[in-house]
């Protein structure tokens, strides 16, 4: 396969169409977060007595703030190193679901919402980075 042939293939209809909804797997697992975690620890589930309800949603929130400009924009280095920050709300969320019944739902709504997020945020930098031509060259091999 050519180089032109490879680069055809990335700018398809197809390959545009799998880009959108992949972004759109992402952002509906993202956004999702941002209206979960309010609804959880002010309404349905408040933290325990000695910790205020601002500490909590602030060490919810913050980290979800990073990647905000670039999730928007549609930045593919953004929707890769955003994983990282998605790990920490499905790790919360598999050791909510083990260890309390009481948030076990809505652990399990975060569980998804964390694996919409990872899932499209890692094909959509994958195939944006492909469509622009980014990537990984690969070492030509030395005598």
């Amino acid at each position: 396969m050519t180089e032109q042939d490879k680069q055809a293939l990335h700018q398809s209809p197809e390959r545009l169409k799998k880009i959108k909804q992949c972004k759109t797997l992402a952002l509906v697992g993202y956004l999702g977060l941002f209206v979960l975690i309010p609804i959880w620890h002010v309404w349905l589930a408040p933290p325990l007595d000695g910790m205020s309800v601002g500490f909590v949603l602030t060490l919810w929130l913050v980290p979800l703030l990073f990647p905000l400009k670039g999730m928007i924009t549609g930045k593919a280095y953004t929707y890769a190193w955003s994983n990282f920050i998605c790990m920490f709300y499905f790790l919360h969320s598999l050791t909510l679901i083990y260890a309390s019944e009481s948030e076990r739902y809505l652990a399990l709504a975060e569980l998804i919402l964390a694996c919409c997020w990872f899932t499209g945020a890692s094909y959509y930098a994958r195939y944006q980075g492909q469509y622009q031509g980014l990537g990984l060259k690969k070492l030509k091999k030395s005598d």
